[in-house]
């Protein structure tokens, strides 16, 4: 055109000579990779040179002369894998060797700490202390941002939708994501009965490549049941590569030689994506002070909220979890102050194969046993949490929404040398206290005499085997009966003369503090 001097295009792509970085310092070199290099982006060429350094260049033993298609959905993947971790696939594979390692040592995570009763409250429902911490926490409920954790399917109960798209009860066939958006409303109401306010409080909502599409699905054919489409943040949670080594060395795709094999990450994921998609950031400027998390199946989950929100007040608390009685060597976490021989401290949740081992060890030669009330002292942890936002998103903004990390690979033998099967690196979301100092106030609210947790997680025929060893059936009975039991609760609570059911079919709760599911048969 008039006016413009012609000059030489830059090439698209870098020529093989460039290549001579990425294979200086390794004796062998994937010669495909080096073959195909003068067709290669700058962007694939710096993905491939961090692989190779990264001692994975196996991934490209297996390619000749593969065709453009083929090469780009390779590096896509890998690009994906690395924008999807806090440091990339570089701090990805360098966590894996050093948890590998110690996993190979047999090093005991929990070697040097011992564990106390971690800072409180323990309410009975419906008391008047119970009461007065719900009064508290009612002045809060305009500040509350909710997460919904729903990466799931229904297969395991039998069921081949999504799992918040399970019915609650079958007298209305409500589903868990209807009763937690009408739950939220109700909050809202509440508020503006309190305060006079009308505030239109955020559901985020983790999903996964299985239950994305279906959770948005359900949200737009049923309008959001109430909320404004604004008021919902839908976070898609990545799965990350897979390991076939004590090396850390990437697993091939077996269906595809240009692909790796990866699998979910953990729910603790649900941290990283609310600071990396800035959800954190938007509750703050609109003067959220509060973050509650909540399962995918558990009805009961907004029962205590008020009250827990009062005690996270009044203790000044920046972790709160949610916790039920525990029985003695029942299958759920405890929560405890753990101390270490070097003065560190944390209170974190415990797994419930690790407790009778810790307190062998360190303060109780019995173990897992129970106290004097016949309940565990600690507190059983649900993976139903409160967070304080400020504080919340400053440690997220330091760590860049990094959570703690552990691996459980299955050996071929004693030698750990070698995997039966691929292992990732996993996260769960009750571990976000181990990446707080020593001086964060981490603590917990138990509500005891009333029905509060009731998850669904378990077919009728998994559920028959657990009623019979007289343990909690957590299925879809024992959901639904508990579901109807917690109505009666709180209505006998406001003075209600609720008739008592027929002993055949009466909810019989645990010990004197039941707040978990009926241990009624599953007929």
């Amino acid at each position: 055109p008039e006016g413009w001097a012609a000059q030489p295009a830059k090439p698209l792509f870098q020529n093989a000579s460039d290549m001579s970085w990425l294979f200086s310092s390794h004796s062998k070199s994937p010669t495909a990779l080096e073959a195909i290099s003068p067709s290669l982006s700058q962007k694939q060429l710096d993905l491939a040179k961090m692989l190779v350094d990264l001692g994975q260049a196996h991934l490209f033993d297996t390619w000749s002369k593969p065709d453009a298609d083929a090469v780009e959905r390779f590096f896509s993947k890998v690009e994906q894998l690395d924008n999807s971790y806090p440091g990339g696939v570089s701090a990805y594979v360098r966590n894996a060797q050093q948890l590998l390692a110690d996993s190979k040592a047999g090093v005991n995570p929990l070697e040097g700490w011992t564990p106390s009763i971690p800072a409180g409250e323990t309410l009975e429902y419906g008391s008047d202390a119970f009461n007065h911490y719900e009064d508290l926490g009612a002045a809060e409920l305009a500040a509350v941002g909710f997460v919904l954790v729903a990466g799931g399917l229904g297969e395991r109960l039998g069921f081949s939708g999504i799992k918040v798209a399970l019915p609650t009860q079958v007298t209305t066939d409500e589903t868990y994501l209807s009763l937690y958006v009408r739950s939220i409303l109700a909050v809202q109401k509440r508020v503006l009965v309190l305060s006079g306010k009308e505030v239109k409080l955020p559901l985020a909502i983790m999903v996964s490549d299985d239950t994305a599409a279906r959770t948005e699905e359900l949200l737009k054919a049923n309008d959001y049941y109430g909320l404004s489409a604004e008021q919902v943040t839908m976070m898609k949670q990545e799965k990350v590569a897979c390991l076939i080594n004590n090396e850390a060395h990437l697993a091939i795709d077996p269906k595809d030689k240009f692909n790796l094999l990866t699998k979910p990450h953990g729910h603790g994921d649900v941290h990283f994506l609310l600071h990396s998609t800035g959800t954190l950031g938007r509750w703050q400027e609109a003067g959220l002070r509060w973050v509650y998390f909540m399962q995918d199946t558990n009805a009961l989950v907004m029962k205590v909220l008020p009250a827990c929100l009062g005690v996270s007040k009044a203790l000044s608390l920046q972790v709160n979890s949610v916790c039920v009685p525990r029985a003695a060597g029942e299958s759920i976490g405890g929560l405890m102050a753990l101390k270490h021989k070097k003065g560190s401290e944390m209170t974190v949740n415990v797994e419930y194969n690790q407790i009778d081992a810790l307190l062998k060890a360190t303060i109780e030669p019995k173990g897992d046993v129970a106290g004097d009330d016949g309940m565990s002292p600690w507190p059983g942890s649900i993976n139903q949490l409160l967070f304080a936002l400020e504080p919340y998103a400053a440690q997220l903004t330091k760590s860049q929404g990094k959570m703690p990390e552990f691996v459980n690979p299955k050996y071929t033998d004693g030698s750990k040398t070698a995997f039966k099967a691929p292992t990732r690196l996993e996260c769960m979301m009750q571990d976000y206290p181990k990446s707080l100092p020593s001086t964060a106030k981490v603590g917990f609210c138990t509500v005891k005499g009333g029905l509060t947790f009731s998850p669904v997680k378990n077919n009728l025929i998994e559920a028959r085997k657990k009623s019979d060893a007289g343990a909690p059936t957590h299925s879809a009975a024992s959901g639904e009966a508990d579901f109807y039991a917690s109505a009666c609760e709180a209505l006998a609570k406001c003075g209600v003369a609720i008739p008592s059911a027929p002993e055949d079919i009466r909810h019989r709760a645990r010990g004197n503090a039941s707040c978990r599911s009926a241990r009624a048969r599953v007929t």
